[in-house]
């Protein structure tokens, strides 16, 4: 499953800082990548170093496989899991900066066909909910079991969607609608299914259009990478997917290094008034803190992260088989990603936040 990324961004502040040197070259970059799989059994590693706005450094070091001697290049594709999810928040901004689609518009207008099996308690829900994790929706189905399913199942993504929210929203909520804080890859998928009913196009097709298109992301796809492309480790081998393609909007995308710094590039520019697109007020609220919670539309927001100053911006996400972080500090337009494609045993996750720890002390003042 994806992983949680509040736990594992808060997590940094008990590491210690690797290096306290600025990685700003590739050079530096290769070896600070270097130094970090030194650790463990990580096959492959990513990163990359933005400053005021623009990539000053990219760079990849080690095999897509750990059973072939290929090596990572710096176009090649990895999956960025839930690091994914607010370019998903962007494609349903775009659809309401046009008035497709309403932040504020109830669950049962949106899905009216839906409206009489789901509970009552998420008739009332609405975007902003579903997208900052306060529609009171468990994590995903609680029958994994059925979850499992859908890697077989051959129809349509979007009639395998349909299928899983109508399940989920006759599920008890995990807690009253608006009241709390509890992450859900769920609501994305029903925010996805409120933007498929609203413009008659899927998921897919929409987040091309929407965000890939105009962005230029020409390597961004869908679920696993293809043949001779990176692909996630456990217990030292190979492995496939653990999400089913169906779960492509909580996260379940794939892209290059330089495509994925292009979204994030977008939202700092966005930050400082200077975005491509979205609207200002759309960026505002996905920067913007929510009641009863820390984070935006889907971005955790901290005044400060492992003892560097802020604000900043952050996500992770994993599958279990590859990690991925982001950090922005919307302030300064500086940001660091990394990704790598090993599981926590191998020492994945270990790698890819020492990494991001080292790259912070050059982006941002100590507290």
């Amino acid at each position: 499953m994806l992983s949680k990324w509040i736990a594992a961004l808060a997590a940094l502040g008990l590491i210690s800082l690797a290096s306290t040197a600025r990685a700003e070259t590739p050079g530096e970059l290769q070896a600070l990548l270097a130094s970090a799989m030194a650790e463990g059994q990580v096959p492959a590693m990513g990163a990359v170093v933005i400053r005021d706005g623009k990539v000053e450094a990219v760079a990849v070091r080690g095999v897509r496989r750990a059973d072939q001697p290929a090596a990572v290049r710096l176009d090649d594709r990895w999956i960025i899991g839930s690091t994914a999810k607010p370019q998903t928040v962007a494609l349903i901004a775009r659809l309401v900066d046009r008035g497709v689609l309403s932040w504020d518009a109830p669950l049962a207008k949106m899905l009216p066909d839906l409206a009489s099996g789901m509970r009552p308690e998420y008739r009332t829900v609405t975007l902003v909910q579903l997208l900052s994790h306060h529609a009171g929706l468990p994590e995903n189905l609680t029958d994994l079991s059925l979850f499992d399913g859908y890697f077989k199942d051959r129809r349509p993504l979007a009639a395998q969607r349909l299928d899983y929210i109508v399940r989920a929203l006759a599920e008890a909520p995990a807690y009253a609608p608006g009241t709390d804080f509890g992450y859900s890859n769920t609501g994305f998928l029903i925010a996805a299914l409120v933007a498929e009913r609203a413009t008659g196009k899927t998921y897919e097709t929409l987040i091309r259009q929407e965000v890939f298109a105009p962005l230029g992301m020409t390597t961004a796809g869908f679920a696993a990478t293809g043949p001779g492309q990176p692909m996630g480790h456990d217990k030292g081998a190979p492995v496939g997917p653990s999400n089913p393609d169906m779960f492509a909007p909580a996260g379940n995308l794939h892209m290059s290094l330089g495509d994925w710094a292009k979204f994030n590039l977008d939202q700092l520019a966005g930050a400082r008034g200077h975005g491509r697109l979205l609207s200002a007020a759309s960026y505002r609220l996905m920067q913007s803190a929510q009641p009863n919670g820390t984070g935006g539309l889907d971005w955790g927001l901290q005044p400060a992260i492992a003892g560097r100053q802020g604000p900043v911006m952050v996500h992770g996400g994993s599958d279990g088989f590859w990690f991925a972080y982001v950090v922005l500090f919307p302030g300064t337009g500086n940001g660091a990603l990394v990704i790598d494609n090993a599981s926590a045993e191998m020492g994945g996750d270990a790698a890819a936040r020492t990494v991001l720890k080292a790259l912070l002390t050059g982006l941002a003042p100590p507290l």
